[in-house]
């Protein structure tokens, strides 16, 4: 019994999400999106990798709030419209996606934050939204908020 007390304490706080397990989580898009690329996190925080997934989206689809929270930042990044609500010690991040919302508005889970940017695009060949999660400065995989899902990755255009 012992052991089994201690395992359980392992997983929960060694789960990238275990601060999220009584938070309820929903896609970003209805319906909900195909995966275009996964996540895939750098070796090193400094080293290229893909801090977050992106998803397929159409040209100014509603982006929705994947959970409640408070808007942390709305504005332009590298010419790039950014969305980013914190949830407690969890960050989500949208782009591009513009938006009329300021710091510290708040947001309940599935409400309209923005709508995809025309231009600049994320992804190269198509509409995408990118979805970003934090833990502080580490990124994690915002599929993970989701709990299991069935991932299918789209072909490249070309």
């Amino acid at each position: 019994m012992r052991s089994l007390l201690l395992l359980l304490l392992c997983l929960l706080f060694l789960s990238p999400v275990a601060v999220a397990a009584e938070t309820v989580w929903r896609w970003p898009l209805d319906p909900p999106p195909q995966v275009l690329r996964p996540f895939e996190p750098p070796e090193f925080r400094w080293s290229p990798g893909h801090r977050g997934v992106d998803l397929t989206a159409g040209p100014a689809q509603e982006v929705l709030a994947a959970g409640s929270g408070r808007v942390h930042f709305a504005g332009t990044v590298a010419g790039t419209p950014v969305v980013s609500i914190s949830h407690g010690e969890l960050r989500t991040t949208y782009l591009p996606v513009e938006s009329d919302l300021v710091r510290g508005d708040p947001v309940t889970i599935g409400q309209v934050i923005g709508t995809i940017a025309a231009e600049p695009r994320h992804c190269p060949d198509r509409v995408c939204l990118h979805w970003g999660l934090r833990r502080g400065p580490d990124y994690l995989d915002p599929l993970s908020l989701l709990g299991p899902i069935d991932v299918r990755l789209l072909p490249r255009s070309r």
